[in-house]
């Protein structure tokens, strides 16, 4: 298996879903958690796998000094037209991560890694380099797809035999990630390196709501509600992304 970057036609699928519930609910989620920690005064970000840039220039537009990673040249375009319409200016870096925590020297106050672990060969592998690139007073943000919630969504539809066959890969060029992550196996990993001091869960119901039901909800309902649960102790594990806010442990070295 060998880390799955995106061509053109999953470009343009992405696009869809930022124009979609699924997509404003994902950044309004992370957007609401990462509010609550960031400080008012301007941070030097990385965004490791920066996508279309839609996190990116949230922060940028906030005053924030905004370094942008994407290993998909075609992506990365599409990002900096995106801030050149907004009229904001970034750092914008075409490389998969490997090479660039390998170039990069510096560190930053606060670090964005969302819905990339799930594309990556080895997902904890990537742990140890964003610890590195991460200032000791810093954050991670941490954004995943979540296996339980993709569990859950097979034993709605009856899927019982992709389960037992853990048929959880998606197909090869779609948006649907190669490899879930399991919460608890990947929480092992991070905690050796970082205190989770905060756990949400994006879209723990959206997603499960029969779409006759759904769609008789307004779109600023579904996102408000949505919020609103997103720490609920028994539903916020089942969201299909789970986002864990993260500050680095002191790591001794012998």
């Amino acid at each position: 298996m060998h880390d799955q970057h995106f061509d053109e036609l999953a470009i343009r699928f992405a696009q869809k879903i930022y124009g979609s519930n699924k997509g404003a609910i994902r950044l309004a989620v992370l957007q609401a958690d990462l509010n609550e920690v960031l400080a008012q005064q301007p941070l030097r970000v990385l965004d490791i796998g920066a996508g279309l840039g839609h996190m990116a220039l949230w922060l940028a537009e906030q005053g924030h000094q905004v370094t942008l990673v994407e290993p998909a040249q075609a992506m990365l375009e599409a990002a900096q037209q995106r801030f050149a319409e907004a009229q904001c200016q970034a750092t914008f870096i075409h490389s998969n991560w490997q090479s660039f925590a390998q170039q990069n020297t510096s560190q930053y106050d606060l670090v964005l890694c969302h819905a990339v672990l799930e594309w990556l060969a080895e997902p904890s592998a990537i742990l140890t380099a964003l610890h590195r690139l991460t200032a000791a007073h810093g954050w991670l943000s941490l954004a995943f797809y979540n296996k339980d919630g993709l569990i859950l969504q097979n034993l709605l539809k009856g899927n019982l035999r992709k389960l037992s066959q853990q048929r959880f890969t998606g197909d090869a060029g779609g948006l649907t990630p190669q490899q879930p992550l399991d919460p608890r196996e990947l929480a092992v990993q991070v905690e050796s390196l970082w205190h989770i001091q905060q756990r949400s869960g994006i879209r723990v119901f959206h997603d499960y709501m029969p779409a006759q039901f759904r769609q008789k909800i307004a779109p600023e309902e579904l996102l408000s509600t949505e919020l609103s649960y997103r720490r609920h102790p028994a539903l916020s594990g089942l969201g299909r992304y789970l986002h864990w806010l993260c500050q680095p442990r002191t790591i001794q070295v012998d």
